[in-house]
Protein backbone atom coordinates (compact mmCIF):
# COMPACT_ATOMS: atom_id res chain seq x y z
CA UNK A 1 0.00 0.00 0.00
CA UNK A 2 2.77 2.38 0.84
CA UNK A 3 4.45 1.76 -2.52
CA UNK A 4 1.20 2.52 -4.36
CA UNK A 5 0.74 5.71 -2.37
CA UNK A 6 4.29 6.82 -3.19
CA UNK A 7 3.76 6.13 -6.90
CA UNK A 8 0.50 8.05 -6.85
CA UNK A 9 2.20 10.94 -5.11
CA UNK A 10 5.01 10.96 -7.69
CA UNK A 11 2.54 11.30 -10.54
CA UNK A 12 0.85 14.17 -8.77
CA UNK A 13 4.13 15.98 -8.37
CA UNK A 14 4.95 15.51 -12.08
CA UNK A 15 1.58 16.92 -13.00
CA UNK A 16 2.15 19.89 -10.73
CA UNK A 17 5.55 20.56 -12.27
CA UNK A 18 4.07 20.46 -15.81
CA UNK A 19 1.28 22.77 -14.75
CA UNK A 20 3.80 25.20 -13.26
CA UNK A 21 5.77 25.26 -16.51
CA UNK A 22 2.66 25.99 -18.54
CA UNK A 23 1.72 28.88 -16.24
CA UNK A 24 5.27 30.25 -16.46
CA UNK A 25 5.22 30.19 -20.28
CA UNK A 26 1.89 31.93 -20.43
CA UNK A 27 3.14 34.55 -18.04
CA UNK A 28 6.29 35.10 -20.13
CA UNK A 29 4.29 35.45 -23.33
CA UNK A 30 2.03 38.03 -21.78
CA UNK A 31 4.95 40.00 -20.47
CA UNK A 32 6.70 40.03 -23.90
CA UNK A 33 3.61 40.98 -25.95
CA UNK A 34 3.80 44.73 -25.24
CA UNK A 35 7.49 44.75 -26.24
CA UNK A 36 6.79 43.17 -29.67
CA UNK A 37 3.89 45.52 -30.26
CA UNK A 38 6.15 48.43 -29.53
CA UNK A 39 8.68 47.22 -32.13
CA UNK A 40 6.04 46.74 -34.81
CA UNK A 41 4.37 50.13 -34.27
CA UNK A 42 4.53 51.91 -37.66
CA UNK A 43 6.35 55.17 -38.04
CA UNK A 44 4.10 58.21 -38.39
CA UNK A 45 3.34 59.21 -41.98
CA UNK A 46 5.30 62.32 -43.07
CA UNK A 47 3.16 65.41 -43.39
CA UNK A 48 2.61 67.81 -46.27
CA UNK A 49 3.40 71.35 -45.15
CA UNK A 50 2.16 74.43 -46.99
CA UNK A 51 4.68 77.27 -47.10
CA UNK A 52 3.78 80.94 -46.82
CA UNK A 53 4.10 81.30 -50.59
CA UNK A 54 1.67 78.41 -51.14
CA UNK A 55 4.35 75.84 -51.99
CA UNK A 56 3.51 72.34 -50.72
CA UNK A 57 6.54 70.45 -49.34
CA UNK A 58 7.16 67.12 -47.62
CA UNK A 59 8.31 67.24 -43.99
CA UNK A 60 11.00 64.57 -43.46
CA UNK A 61 12.57 65.94 -40.29
CA UNK A 62 13.80 63.31 -37.84
CA UNK A 63 15.30 60.75 -40.21
CA UNK A 64 12.04 59.09 -41.23
CA UNK A 65 13.64 57.43 -44.29
CA UNK A 66 16.56 55.18 -43.29
CA UNK A 67 19.42 55.28 -45.77
CA UNK A 68 18.27 58.52 -47.45
CA UNK A 69 21.10 60.71 -48.70
CA UNK A 70 21.21 64.19 -50.21
CA UNK A 71 23.47 65.19 -53.12
CA UNK A 72 24.35 68.51 -54.71
CA UNK A 73 23.28 69.54 -58.21
CA UNK A 74 26.50 70.11 -60.18
CA UNK A 75 27.43 72.16 -63.22
CA UNK A 76 30.03 70.47 -65.42
CA UNK A 77 31.89 71.74 -68.47
CA UNK A 78 30.91 70.49 -71.90
CA UNK A 79 33.60 69.72 -74.50
CA UNK A 80 34.34 71.96 -77.49
CA UNK A 81 32.75 69.39 -79.81
CA UNK A 82 28.95 69.31 -79.99
CA UNK A 83 27.71 65.93 -81.17
CA UNK A 84 24.17 65.09 -82.22
CA UNK A 85 22.32 62.78 -84.60
CA UNK A 86 20.10 63.57 -87.54
CA UNK A 87 18.51 62.25 -90.68
CA UNK A 88 19.38 62.88 -94.31
CA UNK A 89 16.67 64.57 -96.38
CA UNK A 90 16.26 66.12 -99.82
CA UNK A 91 16.99 69.82 -100.15
CA UNK A 92 13.43 70.93 -100.92
CA UNK A 93 14.78 73.63 -103.23
CA UNK A 94 16.06 70.79 -105.42
CA UNK A 95 12.77 68.89 -105.57
CA UNK A 96 10.14 69.41 -108.27
CA UNK A 97 6.76 67.85 -108.99
CA UNK A 98 5.17 67.29 -112.38
CA UNK A 99 1.41 67.83 -112.33
CA UNK A 100 -1.26 67.48 -114.96
CA UNK A 101 -2.65 70.82 -116.12
CA UNK A 102 -5.51 69.34 -118.09
CA UNK A 103 -8.26 66.75 -117.83
CA UNK A 104 -7.38 63.73 -119.96
CA UNK A 105 -5.47 60.48 -119.76
CA UNK A 106 -1.92 59.15 -119.79
CA UNK A 107 -1.00 57.77 -123.19
CA UNK A 108 2.59 56.64 -122.50
CA UNK A 109 5.43 56.90 -119.99
CA UNK A 110 9.17 56.74 -120.49
CA UNK A 111 10.53 56.67 -116.93
CA UNK A 112 9.77 54.88 -113.71
CA UNK A 113 10.66 55.21 -110.04
CA UNK A 114 14.36 55.72 -109.21
CA UNK A 115 15.23 56.45 -112.85
CA UNK A 116 17.57 59.36 -113.50
CA UNK A 117 16.35 62.03 -115.89
CA UNK A 118 17.84 65.15 -117.43
CA UNK A 119 16.21 68.57 -117.58
CA UNK A 120 13.89 68.86 -120.61
CA UNK A 121 13.64 65.10 -121.18
CA UNK A 122 10.16 63.89 -122.34
CA UNK A 123 8.83 61.58 -119.64
CA UNK A 124 5.03 61.25 -119.98
CA UNK A 125 2.61 61.70 -122.89
CA UNK A 126 -0.80 63.19 -122.08
CA UNK A 127 -3.94 63.15 -124.21
CA UNK A 128 -6.48 65.96 -123.87
CA UNK A 129 -8.78 67.84 -126.28
CA UNK A 130 -7.59 70.99 -124.50
CA UNK A 131 -4.24 70.67 -126.29
CA UNK A 132 -5.87 70.42 -129.71
CA UNK A 133 -8.11 73.42 -129.03
CA UNK A 134 -5.25 75.59 -127.79
CA UNK A 135 -3.00 74.64 -130.71
CA UNK A 136 -5.76 75.35 -133.21
CA UNK A 137 -6.28 78.80 -131.69
CA UNK A 138 -2.56 79.48 -131.90
CA UNK A 139 -2.33 78.40 -135.54
CA UNK A 140 -5.39 80.53 -136.39
CA UNK A 141 -3.90 83.57 -134.68
CA UNK A 142 -0.67 83.11 -136.64
CA UNK A 143 -2.58 82.85 -139.89
CA UNK A 144 -4.59 85.98 -139.11
CA UNK A 145 -1.43 87.92 -138.29
CA UNK A 146 0.17 86.87 -141.61
CA UNK A 147 -2.88 87.89 -143.61
CA UNK A 148 -3.10 91.34 -142.02
CA UNK A 149 -2.13 93.94 -144.74
CA UNK A 150 1.10 95.83 -144.02
CA UNK A 151 -0.78 99.10 -144.46
CA UNK A 152 -2.91 98.18 -141.47
CA UNK A 153 0.05 97.52 -139.20
CA UNK A 154 -1.39 100.07 -136.79
CA UNK A 155 -4.51 99.12 -134.86
CA UNK A 156 -5.31 95.97 -136.84
CA UNK A 157 -1.73 94.67 -136.79
CA UNK A 158 -1.47 95.26 -133.07
CA UNK A 159 -4.65 93.28 -132.41
CA UNK A 160 -3.41 90.34 -134.47
CA UNK A 161 -0.09 90.29 -132.62
CA UNK A 162 -1.94 90.37 -129.30
CA UNK A 163 -4.02 87.37 -130.38
CA UNK A 164 -0.86 85.41 -131.25
CA UNK A 165 0.71 86.34 -127.92
CA UNK A 166 -2.39 85.31 -125.96
CA UNK A 167 -2.68 81.99 -127.81
CA UNK A 168 0.99 81.28 -127.21
CA UNK A 169 0.64 82.10 -123.52
CA UNK A 170 -2.22 79.60 -123.27
CA UNK A 171 0.02 76.84 -124.65
CA UNK A 172 2.73 77.73 -122.13
CA UNK A 173 0.23 77.49 -119.28
CA UNK A 174 -0.70 74.00 -120.51
CA UNK A 175 2.94 72.98 -120.05
CA UNK A 176 4.37 73.25 -123.54
CA UNK A 177 7.97 74.40 -123.94
CA UNK A 178 9.22 76.92 -126.50
CA UNK A 179 10.55 74.09 -128.64
CA UNK A 180 7.21 72.25 -128.51
CA UNK A 181 5.34 75.39 -129.57
CA UNK A 182 7.75 76.08 -132.42
CA UNK A 183 7.29 72.51 -133.66
CA UNK A 184 3.48 72.76 -134.00
CA UNK A 185 2.46 72.05 -137.62
CA UNK A 186 -1.11 71.01 -137.01
CA UNK A 187 -3.32 70.68 -133.93
CA UNK A 188 -2.77 67.46 -131.94
CA UNK A 189 -4.56 66.15 -128.82
CA UNK A 190 -1.35 64.82 -127.25
CA UNK A 191 1.87 66.37 -125.93
CA UNK A 192 4.93 65.07 -124.15
CA UNK A 193 5.46 66.56 -120.69
CA UNK A 194 9.14 67.23 -119.98
CA UNK A 195 11.21 67.05 -116.80
CA UNK A 196 11.59 70.54 -115.30
CA UNK A 197 14.91 69.60 -113.60
CA UNK A 198 17.51 66.90 -113.84
CA UNK A 199 17.50 64.38 -111.02
CA UNK A 200 15.99 61.12 -109.77
CA UNK A 201 12.36 60.03 -109.90
CA UNK A 202 11.57 59.69 -106.19
CA UNK A 203 7.82 59.20 -106.59
CA UNK A 204 5.90 57.88 -109.60
CA UNK A 205 2.11 58.02 -109.80
CA UNK A 206 1.82 57.95 -113.60
CA UNK A 207 0.15 54.79 -114.93
CA UNK A 208 -0.46 54.29 -118.62
CA UNK A 209 -4.15 54.62 -119.49
CA UNK A 210 -5.08 56.30 -116.21
CA UNK A 211 -7.38 59.32 -116.25
CA UNK A 212 -5.97 62.57 -114.89
CA UNK A 213 -7.41 65.86 -113.71
CA UNK A 214 -5.87 69.31 -113.36
CA UNK A 215 -3.59 69.33 -110.32
CA UNK A 216 -2.92 65.57 -110.20
CA UNK A 217 0.72 64.84 -109.30
CA UNK A 218 2.36 62.53 -111.84
CA UNK A 219 6.01 62.51 -110.79
CA UNK A 220 8.26 63.92 -108.08
CA UNK A 221 11.89 64.55 -109.03
CA UNK A 222 14.80 65.31 -106.74
CA UNK A 223 18.52 65.78 -106.91
CA UNK A 224 21.09 64.64 -104.34
CA UNK A 225 24.05 66.81 -105.28
CA UNK A 226 23.62 68.55 -101.91
CA UNK A 227 21.39 67.25 -99.13
CA UNK A 228 20.06 68.36 -95.78
CA UNK A 229 20.68 66.69 -92.45
CA UNK A 230 18.07 67.69 -89.90
CA UNK A 231 19.41 67.16 -86.36
CA UNK A 232 18.26 67.89 -82.80
CA UNK A 233 20.11 69.91 -80.17
CA UNK A 234 19.16 70.64 -76.59
CA UNK A 235 17.81 74.00 -75.55
CA UNK A 236 20.86 74.83 -73.42
CA UNK A 237 23.13 74.20 -76.44
CA UNK A 238 21.46 76.86 -78.57
CA UNK A 239 23.97 79.56 -77.61
CA UNK A 240 26.79 77.36 -78.91
CA UNK A 241 25.60 77.17 -82.52
CA UNK A 242 24.94 79.71 -85.25
CA UNK A 243 24.10 79.79 -88.94
CA UNK A 244 27.12 79.27 -91.17
CA UNK A 245 28.95 77.13 -88.58
CA UNK A 246 30.94 74.33 -90.22
CA UNK A 247 30.36 70.68 -89.35
CA UNK A 248 31.18 67.13 -90.34
CA UNK A 249 28.73 64.25 -90.77
CA UNK A 250 29.43 60.51 -90.57
CA UNK A 251 27.04 57.69 -91.48
CA UNK A 252 27.04 53.98 -90.70
CA UNK A 253 27.16 53.28 -94.45
CA UNK A 254 30.43 55.22 -94.80
CA UNK A 255 31.96 55.23 -91.29
CA UNK A 256 35.42 56.24 -92.49
CA UNK A 257 34.30 59.25 -94.52
CA UNK A 258 33.38 62.69 -93.21
CA UNK A 259 30.90 64.71 -95.30
CA UNK A 260 31.47 68.43 -94.87
CA UNK A 261 28.76 71.03 -94.54
CA UNK A 262 27.45 73.94 -92.49
CA UNK A 263 24.42 74.97 -90.44
CA UNK A 264 22.02 76.75 -92.80
CA UNK A 265 19.00 77.28 -90.54
CA UNK A 266 18.05 77.00 -86.85
CA UNK A 267 14.44 76.23 -86.01
CA UNK A 268 12.54 78.98 -84.15
CA UNK A 269 10.46 76.36 -82.30
CA UNK A 270 11.43 74.37 -79.19
CA UNK A 271 9.74 71.10 -78.32
CA UNK A 272 8.31 71.67 -74.81
CA UNK A 273 8.42 67.94 -74.00
CA UNK A 274 12.06 67.25 -74.86
CA UNK A 275 13.45 70.81 -74.69
CA UNK A 276 15.12 70.31 -78.06
CA UNK A 277 15.09 72.21 -81.32
CA UNK A 278 16.18 71.31 -84.83
CA UNK A 279 19.05 72.57 -86.93
CA UNK A 280 19.21 72.18 -90.70
CA UNK A 281 22.63 71.33 -92.08
CA UNK A 282 23.53 71.66 -95.76
CA UNK A 283 25.94 68.86 -96.59
CA UNK A 284 27.91 68.23 -99.76
CA UNK A 285 27.20 64.83 -101.29
CA UNK A 286 29.84 63.83 -103.84
CA UNK A 287 28.77 60.79 -105.79
CA UNK A 288 25.26 61.13 -104.32
CA UNK A 289 26.09 58.48 -101.73
CA UNK A 290 24.03 60.02 -98.95
CA UNK A 291 20.41 58.90 -99.33
CA UNK A 292 17.23 60.31 -97.78
CA UNK A 293 16.28 58.78 -94.39
CA UNK A 294 19.90 57.74 -93.66
CA UNK A 295 20.95 58.36 -90.05
CA UNK A 296 24.02 60.52 -89.54
CA UNK A 297 26.15 61.61 -86.61
CA UNK A 298 26.92 65.33 -86.76
CA UNK A 299 29.98 66.87 -85.09
CA UNK A 300 30.09 70.64 -84.70
CA UNK A 301 33.24 72.39 -83.50
CA UNK A 302 32.11 75.05 -81.04
CA UNK A 303 33.12 76.79 -77.85
CA UNK A 304 32.78 74.87 -74.57
CA UNK A 305 29.53 75.10 -72.64
CA UNK A 306 28.09 73.82 -69.36
CA UNK A 307 25.55 71.20 -68.32
CA UNK A 308 23.61 70.54 -65.10
CA UNK A 309 23.94 66.96 -63.79
CA UNK A 310 22.64 64.98 -60.80
CA UNK A 311 23.04 61.34 -59.71
CA UNK A 312 20.70 59.12 -61.69
CA UNK A 313 19.15 57.77 -58.48
CA UNK A 314 17.90 61.29 -57.67
CA UNK A 315 15.51 61.19 -60.65
CA UNK A 316 12.11 59.53 -60.16
CA UNK A 317 9.84 58.63 -63.07
CA UNK A 318 6.19 59.00 -62.12
CA UNK A 319 3.12 59.23 -64.39
CA UNK A 320 4.96 60.10 -67.62
CA UNK A 321 7.19 62.76 -66.02
CA UNK A 322 10.49 62.98 -64.13
CA UNK A 323 10.76 64.46 -60.63
CA UNK A 324 13.41 65.29 -58.04
CA UNK A 325 13.00 66.14 -54.36
CA UNK A 326 14.79 69.41 -53.61
CA UNK A 327 15.89 70.23 -50.07
CA UNK A 328 14.68 73.68 -49.02
CA UNK A 329 15.77 73.57 -45.35
CA UNK A 330 14.29 72.50 -42.02
CA UNK A 331 13.82 68.91 -43.17
CA UNK A 332 11.42 70.05 -45.89
CA UNK A 333 11.64 68.79 -49.50
CA UNK A 334 9.95 70.19 -52.60
CA UNK A 335 8.81 67.73 -55.27
CA UNK A 336 9.87 69.38 -58.52
CA UNK A 337 9.26 68.36 -62.13
CA UNK A 338 12.44 68.17 -64.23
CA UNK A 339 13.38 67.57 -67.87
CA UNK A 340 16.37 65.35 -68.58
CA UNK A 341 18.52 64.63 -71.62
CA UNK A 342 21.10 62.13 -72.78
CA UNK A 343 24.37 62.02 -70.87
CA UNK A 344 27.40 59.77 -71.39
CA UNK A 345 28.86 59.77 -67.86
CA UNK A 346 27.68 56.62 -66.08
CA UNK A 347 25.66 57.14 -62.91
CA UNK A 348 24.60 60.70 -63.74
CA UNK A 349 21.68 62.30 -65.57
CA UNK A 350 21.69 65.60 -67.45
CA UNK A 351 19.00 68.03 -66.33
CA UNK A 352 17.69 70.41 -68.99
CA UNK A 353 15.14 72.24 -66.85
CA UNK A 354 13.87 72.29 -63.26
CA UNK A 355 17.10 72.40 -61.23
CA UNK A 356 19.95 74.86 -60.67
CA UNK A 357 23.58 74.28 -59.78
CA UNK A 358 24.15 74.28 -56.03
CA UNK A 359 20.71 72.99 -55.05
CA UNK A 360 20.54 69.77 -53.04
CA UNK A 361 18.32 66.84 -53.93
CA UNK A 362 17.43 63.47 -52.43
CA UNK A 363 19.70 60.83 -53.97
CA UNK A 364 19.51 57.40 -52.29
CA UNK A 365 15.94 56.28 -51.42
CA UNK A 366 14.31 58.87 -53.69
CA UNK A 367 11.77 56.24 -54.79
CA UNK A 368 10.80 55.67 -51.13
CA UNK A 369 10.47 59.43 -50.60
CA UNK A 370 8.22 59.64 -53.66
CA UNK A 371 6.03 56.88 -52.21
CA UNK A 372 5.78 58.82 -48.93
CA UNK A 373 4.76 61.90 -50.90
CA UNK A 374 1.83 60.02 -52.40
CA UNK A 375 0.94 58.54 -49.01
CA UNK A 376 0.96 61.94 -47.34
CA UNK A 377 -1.36 63.19 -50.08
CA UNK A 378 -3.70 60.28 -49.52
CA UNK A 379 -2.86 58.73 -52.88
CA UNK A 380 -1.64 55.31 -53.97
CA UNK A 381 2.11 55.22 -54.57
Amino acid sequence: MKGAEVKSLGLSRAALVALALIVACMSGCESSAPSRAAVETPQPVPQIVRQSDGLRVLDLAGGQVPGMTVAAVREVELPGILETTGQVAFDDRRVSTIVSRVAGRIEATRVSQWDNVRSGQPIVELYSPDFMTAEAEYRQAQTTAKLSPPAQAGEGGGLAAAMVSAARRKLELLGMSDGDIAAIKSPSPTIWVRAPIGGTVIDNKAVRGAAVNPGDVLYTLGTLEDVWIVADIYEDELARVHEGQELGAVTTAYPDEVFGGFISRISPNIDPNTHTLQIRCEVRNPGERLKPQMLARVRIVTRPGAAIVVPQEAIVFDTNDYYAFVEIGGGHFERRKVAIGAWKEAGYARVLAGLKAGERVVAAESIQVNALWHEANGEGS
